[in-house]
């Protein structure tokens, strides 16, 4: 995927990657901003009430999924699990504004705000940890700087949550973001949204933030007491002064209500800007600009909606936007108004960086809607991969997602009804992907299972939520109820068959409920590495390939017409991984249709 250019000065974000983190919100430490602004008016630029299903990652500082995070958007809250994956249904937001909260101990408090479209909102939080950089102590002055350039001068005064004056060691966790940094996006609190002093709906150009807090020596939040001061230094890239003003807004983010709210002012002070601060939070420097809400709709040329396409709207003032489009191929969020500006839509990391579509749009003076048709070309391939989930008793999954693993990218879609469906694009050089399910409310999931695309629709049956069973057998004949054997099951290999003098697979199995349930495939494959698509192996040519459900299934060999996918072959005590779909016919040439997964350990 093309990088975004280092000088992007980040305006608000699209909904995937509007990333951020706060501090904490006890009464007497809310950090509302301090100006007096009025919060009520300014919601009403929000619009209607609405609910929204919201499905979210959150990650630390090196990607990795963070679980036991509180998760709140308003009145609802959910807890994260071990991928990190947090599932709010129904949540209550505003047509324009959405405010997700991510708490855990150890961590800054994490918030993420969007613009929420129709369909799954998803979302990405990545915490920062609470990483001291210096201790002082009450009466003492005294400037503690990071290795950056950033710093806070403090004068010494401080108080506690309950307003009381707080004597002791005090110590300084402080994080600076740079906009020249990819990750700062990841990092930022809400978006960058604001009310300036006027309570006028703004968006925001930054320059750099910094975040600050304080901690007494028992581990409670302190911040500056009535009528002291703090001066921070926010630094600035050398790629950034040249456009820097000499003196620049600053904006505190009020993390009860999930916004930035001018309050004061920075002046450029070499390759830095310096200000005073009268409490702590996320502090910004920002140039303002009126902004208003775009929302994309992505389809290919069959108007089929297209799900996890990268996108970026760029502007020559204001820099880059990005996001993703969700499940119905849409992303929203704010722009600034009265700019022209230049879309880019990307596929996969994996498929290279250059974007699949390009055009100029705008400019924008009001809330706006359009559609992209991307058009067809050889290099772009169109996938709709869709199946059943179901809990482990067989009852489809109504609080869920599953995910799909196709190179690098992990895409998600909810799961309300036990369906769930996939539309991306794909390269050509990479057609496997794996698949993932877990039951959020049985706390139950799926192994990760290997599939190949059958270009363009890919029907992977039922997958069931059963993360205590090590192997499976599953498979829907006739569309009637899912089959499962989780016993009894022998997997074997052999590289040269003395039945069929080449290589082969033989899986059988048998429920210990159902003594009638018998499963039993073969096969002769093609040569090493043996991997790939095969149809139905007819017994009775010599130097056929391809599988045979024919002792359990009396499928014929006329008119069969099963597909069969070898995704993954592994050694003794690893996986074998085949899925199956396709109608048949049996020996009285009655008509069935068939679709089946098995994921089964290697025995020989």
């Amino acid at each position: 995927m093309q990088k975004r250019s280092t000088q992007s000065l980040f305006i608000a974000l699209f909904f995937l990657l509007l990333i951020g983190c706060d501090n904490d919100d006890s009464p007497s430490n809310t950090n509302n901003g301090g100006n007096n602004q009025n919060t009520e008016a300014f919601s009403q630029n929000f619009g209607n009430e609405i609910s929204r299903p919201f499905l979210g990652t959150v990650i630390d500082k090196n990607k990795n999924p963070i679980e036991g995070v509180t998760i709140s958007i308003g009145s609802n809250s959910a807890m994260t699990n071990v991928d990190g994956v947090f599932i709010i249904n129904n949540a209550t937001v505003n047509e324009r504004f959405a405010y997700i909260r991510a708490e855990k101990d150890g961590y800054i408090h994490g918030s993420r705000a969007v613009v929420p479209s129709e369909g799954t909102n998803k979302v990405t939080i990545m915490l920062l940890e609470e990483t001291v950089v210096g201790t002082t102590s009450s009466g003492t002055s005294e400037t503690i700087s990071m290795g950056n350039g950033a710093s806070v001068a403090l004068e010494g005064d401080y108080t506690k949550d309950d307003g009381t004056s707080y004597e002791g060691n005090v110590d300084v966790i402080m994080h600076f973001l740079d906009p020249i940094d990819e990750d700062m996006q990841s990092q930022m609190p809400g978006m960058l949204y604001a009310a300036n002093s006027n309570n006028e709906e703004r968006m925001l150009q930054t320059f750099g933030m910094l975040a600050i807090e304080l901690r007494g020596a028992g581990g409670e939040d302190l911040n500056l007491a009535d009528g002291s001061e703090a001066e921070i230094t926010v630094p600035l890239d050398p790629s950034l002064v040249a456009n820097a003003p000499s003196t620049i807004p600053l904006w505190s983010f009020d993390e009860v209500n999930g916004y930035w709210k001018e309050e004061g002012q920075a002046n450029l002070v070499g390759n830095s800007y310096v200000g005073t601060v009268t409490h702590f939070s996320f502090w910004n420097c920002d140039i303002p600009a009126e902004a208003v809400n775009l929302c994309i709709t992505v389809t290919n040329e069959s108007g089929d909606l297209i799900s996890s396409l990268y996108t970026t709207i760029s502007s020559s003032n204001f820099g880059t936007t990005d996001g993703s489009t969700n499940a119905n191929g849409q992303v929203c969020g704010l722009v600034p108004s009265g700019e022209s500006l230049e879309l880019n839509i990307y596929s996969f990391d994996i498929c290279g960086d250059n974007s699949i579509y390009s055009q100029s749009i705008g400019p924008f003076t009001q809330d706006s809607s359009i559609n992209v048709i991307i058009p067809d070309t050889p290099e772009i391939i169109y996938e709709t991969v869709f199946g059943q989930f179901n809990t482990c008793s067989g009852d489809p999954v109504t609080e869920g997602y599953v995910q799909l693993i196709y190179g690098e990218q992990s895409l998600s879609e909810a799961v309300n009804d036990g369906s769930f469906e996939f539309n991306l694009i794909r390269c050509q050089e990479n057609n496997s992907f794996q698949i993932k399910g877990v039951d959020y409310a049985n706390l139950q999931a799926t192994d990760s299972i290997n599939y190949t695309f059958t270009t363009p629709l890919t029907d992977i049956g039922t997958i069931s939520a059963c993360n205590t069973v090590s192997e499976f057998i599953q498979f829907t004949l006739d569309n009637d109820d899912n089959v499962l054997i989780l016993d009894n099951i022998y997997a074997t290999f052999t590289e040269n068959s003395p039945n069929i003098n080449g290589p082969s697979i033989q899986i059988q199995g048998f429920s210990d409920i159902d003594n009638n349930l018998c499963f039993y495939l073969d096969s002769r494959l093609n040569e090493s590495p043996y991997l790939g698509t095969y149809d139905h192996y007819d017994w009775n040519d010599p130097n056929d390939t391809g599988f045979n459900l024919i002792e359990c299934f009396f499928m014929s060999n006329e008119n069969n017409n099963v597909i069969y996918n070898l995704n993954t072959l592994g050694e003794v005590g690893e996986y074998i991984d085949i899925n199956f779909s396709g109608d048949y016919e049996d020996f009285l040439g009655n008509p069935h249709t068939i679709t089946g997964i098995i994921h089964a350990l290697r025995d020989q």
